[in-house]
């Protein structure tokens, strides 16, 4: 099993975080997308998106979307909730990510570590770091009734907002007024299988 991706991306340390909790075996190999690797013919030969993750599975198999990824690795296990509505609750939260969170924290932080937080940018920081906090409310106010995303146990909807949630620092955010979150970040951490953030892979 082969993984594309950017050591300081939170949607390509998804992947990570999965293969460690589930002991799954992988090659790395490192993306430079400000360099434009992921725009060769090469590459897109292999996602005509030009993105990461990617996936590359035995028999010339790729998959692309990073909780696409964590729905294929984790299946049949209670990481993607251990019946039919545990796994819809787990699916909101991964849409939630990506529609809600993630084109914004994320956003965000790219603006700030990727491209130096160039002025011409300012107005879209400011709105991505407002949509930003929207959405880390409404995560913290979920996470004051339970201790996990989808309820009672640790699932890929904790994995996937966990990603750009303990980073989100590095897009200007400021975590101070959400407990709850912080409370949530700690626990993630000190599970027995946590793999922290590399960067870059060597």
């Amino acid at each position: 099993m082969l993984v594309y991706g950017d050591s300081r991306s939170g949607n390509c340390y998804k992947i990570q975080l999965l293969c460690a909790e589930l002991g799954l075996a992988y090659d790395w190999r490192e993306v430079d997308i400000l360099a434009g690797e992921t725009r060769t013919p090469e590459f897109l030969a292999m996602n005509p998106n030009g993105k990461i993750p990617l996936l590359g599975l035995p028999g010339g198999l790729y998959l692309p979307e990073s909780n696409a990824i964590l729905c294929y690795l984790a299946e049949g296990t209670p990481l993607v909730g251990v019946d039919r509505w545990a796994r819809a609750q787990v699916l909101q939260w991964l849409f939630f990510e990506q529609y809600s969170h993630e084109p914004n924290v994320a956003t965000a932080r790219f603006i700030v570590r990727y491209l130096g937080n160039p002025p011409e940018r300012s107005a879209t920081l400011a709105e991505k770091r407002a949509a930003g906090y929207r959405a880390l409310g409404i995560m913290e106010g979920e996470l004051s009734t339970r201790a996990y995303m989808a309820g009672g146990d640790y699932t890929l909807a904790d994995i996937a907002l966990y990603a750009y949630t303990h980073v989100a620092h590095e897009g200007g955010f400021d975590l101070g007024a959400y407990p709850a979150i912080r409370a949530w970040l700690a626990r993630i951490e000190s599970r027995p299988k946590y793999v922290p953030m590399q960067d870059p892979a060597g």
